[in-house]
């Protein structure tokens, strides 16, 4: 799992520290506010916000939706075409990832009432009838830091001792999973979830680390992918089913992400909303840079420029390939220099192609299969051509088992793993879309032949191959309007 928030080198011992990461102490009694969503889905109460579709299975723009905000260089329109996938590419695949991957790293509120019957009693304090259904992603089990909040020693239920903690990060990406996977029920108890949280913590981002259902304040910063992925998951859903309600709540999340993750400067996305993320030298996570999300903001928010983040970010994306080998570092500076984060999360592995930088294929390669971006295009086919040269044109071959260095001079591969890890296999997969097939096709069945790990530290990997086989296998279906 990828670790936002590593403070103990640089704040222990500061008030910071405690109040945002706490300590063994225990809480203090949680309030029980009423919340401000009466029902499930309340009446839409603002006209500020993109015109509603009218209730369809298949709602269409009307002919005023507005355009995005101008730009120097425009967000292409949309052509309802896909670029191509392999030809081994078949959707069951997805399907039976999803399956596997739901029944164990899902779990619901009912189940966790008998999972951990003592947290259980206060379930209600965060999850009231109006946030019911509910439901959320199992993170992984902790050893570390976070093993005191994400454990319950009551629970006999196997495996799940120290898995009772959730982040924003798999909300975001089980709400899209969810979504392609035509999963409604899962994507409902989901976004309570997600609504539930950001209500009872008074916060309009969703607080990164959670505890089950329970009301324990683990860290309430933010994760500006998770925010991103959130809102995309609701603005499709919106655009699937005309339901505004979906929007009304993209739009509370889209105008914080605004407001708390974009550098008013550059328009360069931030990695969270708290200081340590900001300042005169930001650090920042390209993983993190959602070119979709950033489009479909542009139709819904004519208020704020999202098209010239979508190409601040592009622009910025390339300097920072074009500098190194053709992959790209974990985090990185405003000059597109390798950098250590200032989490202390990758102080041994800030210039490789790494932990974080996995899902920048996943991202990428969305945005071209649905709009054909030459920019996209071109990020891809720079990482491919670095990876074929690697694997001399074999996806099979245990060169994708490598963490290659942006800058050798800066800091060495990392050539350790016995074993191609599933993420990665799938991301080096995903860069074939950019043209080349054959890389693709074969890749693609390689891909189909895995199955999730389903073991306890196994929430990140599994996720990650659930979404690059749902992306590669065609079930990243666009709705009409987007």
């Amino acid at each position: 799992m990828v670790c936002k928030k590593i403070l103990l080198p640089v704040l222990v011992g500061s008030a910071f520290f405690f109040g945002a990461c706490g300590d063994d102490a225990a809480p203090s009694a949680p309030n029980n506010p009423t919340p401000s969503s009466a029902v499930i889905f309340p009446t839409l109460s603002s006209s500020s916000v993109y015109t509603p579709l009218p209730t369809s299975s298949t709602p269409a723009p009307t002919s005023s939706a507005p355009a995005p905000a101008s730009s120097a260089t425009p967000t292409p329109t949309p052509t309802g075409t896909y670029a191509p996938l392999a030809t081994t590419a078949n959707p069951a695949y997805a399907v039976n990832h999803y399956a596997l991957w739901k029944s164990f790293h899902f779990t619901t509120e009912e189940q966790e009432m008998i999972t951990y019957p003592t947290l259980a009693t206060e379930f209600n304090v965060v999850f009231p009838a109006v946030y019911m259904p509910a439901g959320r992603v199992v993170w992984s089990s902790q050893t570390g830091y976070y093993k005191s909040y994400c454990s319950d020693n009551t629970t006999t239920v196997p495996n799940m001792k120290t898995r009772a903690c959730t982040v924003s990060e798999g909300i975001g990406y089980g709400m899209l999973l969810a979504y392609f996977n035509g999963d409604d029920d899962t994507f409902l108890r989901l976004w309570n979830y997600s609504r539930a949280f950001r209500e009872y913590s008074n916060r309009k981002l969703m607080p990164w680390i959670t505890q089950s259902f329970h009301w324990t304040e683990v860290d309430n910063s933010s994760a500006t992918d998770a925010d991103e992925d959130i809102a995309t998951a609701l603005i499709l859903m919106y655009f699937k089913s005309g339901n505004a309600l979906y929007l009304q709540d993209a739009m509370s999340l889209i105008n914080a992400i605004w407001d708390a993750e974009v550098n008013p400067t550059n328009l360069l996305i931030y990695s969270g909303d708290e200081d340590m993320w900001k300042g005169a030298n930001p650090v920042y996570n390209l993983s993190y840079f959602s070119p979709v999300a950033l489009r479909l903001f542009a139709i819904v928010d004519v208020a704020h420029n999202w098209t010239g983040v979508l190409n601040a970010m592009y622009a910025y994306m390339q300097q920072v390939q074009n500098a190194g080998t053709g992959v790209f570092p974990d985090w990185s500076d405003g000059a597109g220099n390798a950098i250590k984060p200032a989490n202390g999360s990758a102080n041994t592995t800030y210039w490789q192609f790494n932990k974080e930088s996995v899902r920048i294929p996943w991202r990428i390669a969305w945005d071209y299969y649905w709009y054909q971006d030459a920019r996209a295009l071109a990020v891809l086919s720079t990482l491919n051509s670095f990876i074929s040269k690697k694997a001399s044109g074999d996806p099979n071959n245990m060169a994708l088992a490598v963490n290659y260095s942006w800058n050798l001079a800066v800091g060495a591969d990392y050539t350790s793993n016995t074993v191609v890890p599933s993420q990665w296999y799938g991301a080096w997969c995903a860069t074939g879309i950019a043209g080349n097939a054959t890389w693709l096709s074969t890749c693609t069945t390689g891909l189909n032949a895995k199955v999730p790990s389903l073991t306890t530290q196994s929430y990140f990997s599994d996720i990650l191959l659930t979404m690059y086989s749902a992306l590669l296998n065609g079930l990243f279906v666009r709705p009409a309007g987007v």
